[in-house]
């Protein structure tokens, strides 16, 4: 019997297969107030065509240079899947983005996310989209296109995966890391918001081994389940902190702080010549690291290559210069303090004195 005798009278359909077109054609609907509330200049921030457009000199810039980065939410994604909670996780992908554009010194402009999933349900990617939106509100760049893909037997069911791109431009001379980073130049921390989305195969192990259920509270935020408290959005750092830059207050360098922490991120924008020296006394811990080390058993060295341990973004500023953008950041809405400073390096490039409050 051949194939065709095998198939049913009327054929089948991409539906039949899996894949919803019209599922598909609602969520583009759904998701548009929510796409043009990312309106900026150079960007009309519709969606539908094939490709987005962005007009730089719309934007305001007159000789830039491009800076681009792209990036996941990893296995934090789980939890919200596992839960149901997907309001917030949009918020991540823009932000492990934006906050790699601002480190150069230049200014978000327009961001495009990737939705895979294994069966399209309309109302989980509204959220999702709704939650990209508002990242790119945070960040004051564009939402201008993206695409969902339907993959069953690629991921189960309702699974699915987030990717970002963004792109930022500044003006040519004005990229950091500055030529200028010296010795005696102090580190300025910007707190995190938690853990953001960083170490979450770790995190959902240590979950797991403690047995707490992820609608309990949460035993280090009060009022909150498990699964609220560890969902806690990446902080965005583009506005403060381009702001900072424009207002010419001399931020030399910017990190942040991801994977790796600070042993791997911090170097990144030193010179070969310089380390960091950091007071580990000084940075302030939130709680959830120190459930996180005393459930897991962690040493402070995993928890330093693992976690941002409350520190999300760390600045490079002159000695002289540092008083002024710690008030900056502080009238910004933003929890800063110097941890650190620059000396020669003479082995590590990240040294460590004093303990974490764990």
């Amino acid at each position: 019997m051949s194939d065709a005798q095998n198939l049913p009278s009327n054929g089948l359909t991409y539906k039949q297969a899996g894949v919803d077109i019209d599922a598909g054609n609602a969520l583009v609907e759904a998701i548009k107030p929510a796409v043009r509330s990312t309106r900026r200049p150079g960007a009309d921030a519709e969606i539908g065509g094939f490709g987005g457009l962005f007009d730089l000199k719309a934007a305001g810039f007159r000789d830039p240079v491009l800076v681009a980065a792209n990036d996941g939410v990893g296995t934090k994604l789980k939890i919200a899947i596992d839960t149901g909670s997907h309001a917030t996780i949009g918020i991540d992908l823009v932000a492990m983005c934006v906050n790699d554009i601002i480190v150069q010194g230049a200014e978000p402009l327009f961001f495009l996310d990737y939705f895979a999933t294994g069966r399209l349900d309309v109302a989980t990617g509204t959220a999702i989209v709704e939650g990209i939106a508002e990242g790119c509100r945070q960040a004051g760049c564009a939402l201008i296109g993206g695409e969902t893909a339907e993959m069953p037997g690629m991921y189960h069911d309702k699974d699915y995966d987030l990717a970002g791109f963004a792109v930022g431009a500044a003006e040519r001379g004005t990229l950091l890391p500055r030529a200028d980073v010296a010795a005696g130049d102090v580190l300025v921390a910007l707190a995190s918001s938690g853990v953001h989305s960083n170490g979450f195969s770790l995190v959902r192990r240590i979950v797991e081994v403690s047995g707490i259920d992820w609608y309990l509270p949460a035993p280090f935020a009060p009022g909150r389940t498990l699964s609220e408290a560890l969902l806690t959005p990446t902080r965005i750092y583009v506005k403060p902190l381009l702001a900072a830059l424009r207002a010419g207050i001399g931020i030399k360098a910017l990190a942040h702080i991801t994977g790796g922490g600070f042993v791997d991120n911090i170097p990144r924008v030193l010179p070969d010549a310089l380390a960091a020296e950091i007071d580990l006394a000084a940075v302030d811990v939130p709680p959830v690291f120190a459930w996180l080390a005393r459930v897991g058993g962690l040493e402070q060295r995993d928890m330093l290559r693992t976690f941002n341990c409350g520190v999300g973004m760390v600045a490079v500023v002159a000695a002289d210069a540092a008083d002024a953008l710690l008030a900056h950041l502080a009238e910004a809405g933003e929890r800063a303090s110097i941890i650190g400073r620059l000396g020669e390096r003479r082995g590590e490039a990240v040294t460590f004195s004093g303990s974490l409050a764990l």
